[in-house]
C-alpha cells in the first residue's frame, strides 16, 4: 500500500505543481496559482501520517517505508528548485520569458553539480531526521529494521554521489571541439 501512496503522492506533486503553473501563467490567475503551488508540501505530510499510521498499527518497516521518508527528504530538499525549473520553462513558453540556461561544462558546471550534492545531503538529513524519529516513536528494532537498512544503503548513495559531484571540481568538463 505504501508504494502505491508513493506513487500517487509523487503524481499529486506534479499535479498541484502544473495547475498552479496554468493557473498562472495561462489562466493569469497569480493567487490560485500561489496557492496551489503552496499545496505541494501537504501531500509530503499526507504521506509522512500515513507511514507513521502504518507502521504504528503493528506492520513491519520494508523499502517502502524507508521510500516514504527518502521521498519527503529529496521533496523538501529539492521541491523548490523542480518548481523553479518548471516555472522558468512555463515563463518561457507561456509569456515569452528567457530562454532556460542550460550550464553543460567548465566551473559553473562544477558549482551546479556541487550545489545539487549539498541539496541532496540535506534531503538525506532530513530524510534520517523523519527516519530516526520514526524508529524512536516504533520503539520496535525488528519492526524497523528496514529503516535501518535502507539509510544505510541512501548513506552509500550519498558518497558515491559526493565523488561524481565533486569530481567535476577537480575536473572540470570540458565543451567538445
Amino acid at each position: 500500500m505504501i508504494g502505491w501512496l508513493i506513487i500517487a503522492c509523487e503524481i499529486g506533486f506534479w499535479v498541484f505543481v502544473l495547475a498552479g503553473l496554468g493557473a498562472r501563467y495561462i489562466w493569469n490567475k497569480k493567487k490560485l496559482g500561489a496557492f496551489l503551488l503552496i499545496c505541494t508540501p501537504i501531500v509530503d505530510l499526507i504521506l509522512l501520517i500515513v507511514t507513521v499510521f502504518d507502521l504504528k498499527n503493528g506492520s513491519i518497516a520494508t523499502a517502502f517505508h524507508g521510500m516514504a521518508a527518502i521521498y519527503i527528504g529529496v521533496s523538501v530538499a529539492f521541491g523548490p528548485q523542480m518548481i523553479q525549473w518548471a516555472d522558468e520553462r512555463f515563463n518561457y513558453r507561456f509569456r515569452n520569458g528567457n530562454k532556460p540556461v542550460k550550464i553543460k561544462y567548465g566551473v559553473a558546471h562544477a558549482k551546479k553539480e556541487r550545489n545539487k550534492w549539498y541539496r541532496h545531503l540535506l534531503a538525506w538529513f532530513i530524510g534520517g531526521i523523519i527516519f530516526t524519529g520514526i524508529i524512536l516513536y516504533i520503539n520496535n528494532n525488528p519492526q524497523t529494521e528496514a529503516l535501518q537498512r535502507t539509510m544505510l544503503l541512501w548513506s552509500g548513495v550519498l558518497v558515491i554521489d559526493f565523488m561524481i559531484s565533486f569530481s567535476y571540481t577537480l575536473v572540470p568538463k570540458k565543451q567538445k571541439a
